[in-house]
């Protein structure tokens, strides 16, 4: 790889890493080339950009983005084979990972990074794939600020129907 290569890739990861909120580093050494294929096929399904990088180049592009990024303490993933996942949803890439790894072991995740967060270790897998996305969180929020409304409007639409059967009661004795 020429110089002007290695300064054209960090430019390229330099704008990854800052137009993604949401990146995992995945060893996937081990793999086939028929896996990796299948592994690339379920993130292109869910909206992830699977790309295996060199470490420093990456190391070089994160030394160059933002400080306030918090990208200091997940350089340290970068050793060995590294692929990062880049994504759009906080959780998908850790779903993605577990579906693929109940027919294989690998690939391993070496550490996320969630909105300058970051989880470090294969073992914070099941935390990252409970995550609620953005939209599930939406969804969430109007749920509660729909049900005090649907409430009131329930209790209303009771009352009324009370309210006619005790007049109705007190005509019926009325004509008694």
């Amino acid at each position: 790889m020429t110089r002007a290569q290695k300064v054209e890739s960090i430019g390229q990861l330099k704008e990854q890493f800052d137009n993604h909120s949401y990146f995992y580093i995945a060893d996937s050494s081990d793999l086939t080339v028929e896996q990796i294929n299948r592994l690339r096929g379920l993130c292109f399904d869910k909206g992830i950009k699977m790309q295996v990088v060199k470490n420093t180049l990456a190391i070089k592009a994160l030394e160059q983005g933002d400080e306030e990024k918090g990208y200091a303490a997940i350089m340290d993933a970068f050793k060995g084979t590294s692929a990062v996942l880049f994504t759009e949803v906080s959780n998908a890439p850790a779903k993605v990972i577990q579906e693929f790894r109940r027919d294989s072991p690998k690939p391993l995740l070496k550490a996320a990074y969630i909105d300058t967060a970051v989880f470090m270790g294969d073992d914070q897998l099941e935390a990252l794939a409970n995550l609620k996305s953005k939209e599930e969180l939406l969804g969430e929020i109007l749920t509660l600020l729909q049900s005090p409304m649907s409430n009131l409007m329930s209790a209303l639409g009771s009352g009324s129907n009370t309210l006619a059967g005790l007049l109705k009661t007190l005509e019926t004795r009325g004509e008694e």
